[in-house]
C-alpha cells in the first residue's frame, strides 16, 4: 500500500477503576509527574466519558462502537443473544485491525478482558484481532504479584512471575511497552506504530510496593470529607469545573471521617490505592523516556484515560477463594511462596502484600470521584466521568489548555482514524462491519466547541442520554431523572417534573438508540441469567444493596 509521510504513532494508555479526580492534573493528591507533564504539554478534557465498566469500555474504546454492538453488553460472561455473549464479535473491527491495514505495526501490553475464552486462544484474543505482539492478561483482575492468564502472544506464561521475586504486574506492563517502542525503532524505522497499554492499576486487589506505600503515609490523614472539599477547590481553580457546581453529599452509607472506625486500616487502604497509581505513573515515565530516546515523542499521539469511575465494591471476608481461582480466574489461593492468601476487607489485616486481597471501599471511592455521584456500574457522573489527556507536540499547538466539549469512548477511534489517515472499512475479511459511532475530537484541538451528536449509555439497566445541556439518567430500577449539565453537572437538582416534554424527547432518543445498538431491557437479561442459573459474583451482590 502507498505510504503516507509523517503519519503519527499512536500510544493509547488506559488505566482501570480510577476516579475522575485522583491524578495530580485533575485535582488529586497522588503524585503523577509524568501524566502532569502530558497535561501541561497537551490538552485536558473536562467532560469525557467511559461506559462505567471494564469490559464494555475496552470494547467501545477499541472499536469505535457502543459496547452492546461488539458483543460485550456486560462482562465476559454469556448473558444472552447478540450484544450479550461477552465475547468480541466480528461485526466490529479493532483499532489495531484498522491501523494494521493502513501499514502500522501494532503492539499491546496489559489487560485484554474482552474475550470469554480465558485459557485457550480464540477469535477474540489480541493476536487474532490485529496485534502483531501481545503481552498481558486475558482476564479482568487478579494478583499484581502472580496474575492469572498471563500470556505472551497466544502462549500462557503464568510460570514467569514465580521465577522472578521482584515481579509486579504494573512494572511488567510498562517495561514491555517501553521495550516494544525501542524494538520497533530498531527493526521498523520509518514505519508508524500503534501501541495499546492497558493497566490493571488501581483495580483491586490492593497490592503495592512497600516503598510506594510509604510515600503516602500521612497524605490522606485529613479524611475523605475534607479531602473532597479540597479536591473540588483545586478542580475549580484549575478551570476544570464550573464554580457554581455544588459538591455532592458524602455517600449516605458511609460515616463522617471523624466517626469512622479502624482509621489506621482505612488510611492504609487509600495509601495503597495511591501507591498503585504512582507506580503506574512511574512506568509511564519509562515509556515516555523510550519515545524520547528513539526520537519518536514529537510525532506520537498519546491518549490517557480510565475505563470507568472509581469502584465502591467491597470484598467480603466470606468470599470463596476456590470460586475466585477456579471459576472467575481472578485470584490464586496461595502466594508464590506457598502462603495462603487471605481474602476480604478485614481491618485486622493491612493491605499491600501478596498474601492479601482487599479493596478500598465506598468512602474512598467517593473521594476518587469528587465531586460526582455514584461509582463504577452506574451512569451518573461518578460512574462515567474520566480524565482524558491528549498530547501530540507535532500536531497540537495549544499547551496546557482545557477542552469542555463532551465526548465518549467511540470518539477515540474516530479521532485516530482522522489523525492517521487510516480508512475505516465497511467490511473486513469479507464480513460487513458496523459503521463508526464516534465523532472525531480533532476539530477541538485548536479551540473548544460544541458537540452535535448525543451521548448514550446503558449498563445493567442503568441508562442515560445526553444531548446538549440536558442529561436524562436512570439508576435501575428507579425512575428517570433530568439534569441541566450546564448549571448542575453534579446532578443534585432533578428537573424531570418541571420539564416533562424534555424527558419525553430524550427518552425517545434513548429508546431508538437502544433498539439500534442491541441493548436488551434489563428484565430480559435477568430472566436469561435466571434460566442459565447464573450466580452473581460478590461485586454484583454488593451492588444490589447500594
Amino acid at each position: 500500500m502507498e505510504e503516507k509521510a509523517n503519519r503519527p504513532n499512536v500510544l493509547l494508555l488506559l488505566n482501570d477503576d480510577m476516579g475522575f479526580s485522583d491524578i495530580g492534573c485533575y485535582g488529586g493528591e497522588v503524585d503523577t509527574p509524568h501524566l502532569n507533564r502530558l497535561a501541561a504539554g497537551g490538552l485536558r478534557f473536562s467532560q469525557f466519558y467511559n461506559t462505567a465498566r471494564c469490559s464494555p469500555s475496552r470494547a467501545s474504546l477499541l472499536t469505535g462502537l457502543h459496547p452492546h454492538q461488539t458483543g460485550i453488553g456486560v462482562l465476559t460472561y454469556d448473558m444472552g443473544p447478540e450484544g450479550y455473549p461477552g465475547d468480541l464479535n466480528r461485526d466490529c473491527v479493532t483499532m489495531a485491525e484498522v491501523l494494521k491495514e493502513s501499514g502500522y505495526r501494532t503492539y499491546m501490553s496489559g489487560k485484554w478482558h474482552i474475550a470469554n475464552s480465558l485459557e485457550q486462544p480464540s477469535d477474540s484474543w489480541p493476536m487474532q484481532r490485529g496485534f502483531d505482539q501481545f503481552y498481558g492478561t486475558i482476564i479482568g483482575a487478579g494478583s499484581y504479584y502472580d496474575p492469572n492468564t498471563l500470556t505472551r502472544g497466544n502462549e500462557n506464561i503464568e510460570h514467569e512471575p514465580s521465577e522472578d521475586p521482584d515481579f509486579y504486574y504494573t512494572d511488567a506492563i510498562s517495561d514491555q511497552a517501553a521495550a516494544y517502542i525501542r524494538e520497533h525503532a530498531e527493526r521498523h524505522p520509518g514505519t508508524p506504530f500503534f501501541e495499546y497499554v492497558a493497566y490493571t492499576a488501581p483495580h483491586w486487589p490492593l497490592h503495592a510496593k512497600d516503598e510506594d506505600i510509604a510515600k503516602y503515609r500521612g497524605r490522606f490523614d485529613a479524611g475523605w470529607d475534607r479531602l473532597r472539599e479540597e479536591r473540588l477547590r483545586r478542580l475549580v481553580d484549575d478551570g476544570l469545573l464550573d464554580p457554581s457546581w455544588q459538591l455532592t453529599d458524602r455517600d449516605p452509607t458511609q460515616p463522617a471521617w471523624e466517626d469512622a472506625e479502624h482509621k489506621e486500616w482505612l488510611l492504609r487502604c487509600m495509601e495503597v490505592y495511591a501507591a498503585q497509581i504512582d507506580r503506574m505513573d512511574q512506568g509511564i515515565g519509562r515509556i515516555l523516556q523510550a519515545l524520547e530516546e528513539t526520537g519518536q515523542l514529537e510525532n506520537t499521539v498519546i491518549l490517557f484515560l480510565s475505563d470507568n469511575g472509581a469502584c465502591a465494591e467491597d470484598i467480603p471476608t466470606h468470599v470463596s477463594p476456590r470460586e475466585l481461582e477456579e471459576t472467575l480466574k481472578i485470584a490464586k489461593t496461595h502466594t508464590r511462596a506457598g502462603e495462603p492468601v487471605v481474602f476480604g476487607n478485614d481491618p485486622s489485616l493491612m493491605p499491600g502484600p501478596e498474601s492479601t486481597y482487599q479493596s478500598y471501599g465506598a468512602a474512598w471511592a467517593n473521594l476518587s470521584n469528587t465531586p460526582f455521584r455514584l461509582y463504577k456500574h452506574w451512569v451518573h457522573e461518578g460512574g462515567i466521568a474520566t480524565p482524558l489527556l491528549i498530547h501530540w507536540p507535532a500536531g497540537i499547538r495549544s499547551k496546557g489548555d482545557i477542552r469542555h466539549v463532551p465526548g465518549q469512548l467511540p470518539d477515540i477511534l474516530a479521532t485516530v482514524v482522522e489523525l492517521t489517515g487510516a480508512a475505516y472499512p465497511s467490511e473486513y475479511n469479507n464480513r460487513p462491519v458496523l459503521p463508526l459511532e464516534g465523532e472525531s475530537l480533532a476539530p477541538f484541538f485548536e479551540r473548544d466547541g460544541e458537540r452535535t451528536k448525543p451521548l448514550f449509555w446503558e449498563h445493567e439497566g442503568n441508562a442515560a442520554v445526553r444531548a446538549g445541556r440536558w442529561k436524562l439518567v436512570r439508576r435501575y430500577p428507579g425512575d428517570w431523572e433530568l439534569f441541566d449539565m450546564e448549571k448542575d453537572r453534579t446532578e443534585l437538582h432533578d428537573l424531570a417534573v418541571q420539564h416533562p416534554e424534555q424527558v419525553k424527547e430524550l427518552k425517545a432518543l434513548y429508546e431508538e438508540w437502544a433498539a439500534r445498538c442491541r441493548v436488551l431491557p434489563r428484565e430480559q437479561v435477568l430472566e436469561l441469567m435466571k434460566k442459565q442459573q447464573a450466580t452473581p459474583a460478590f461485586w454484583e451482590e454488593e451492588d444490589q444493596d447500594r
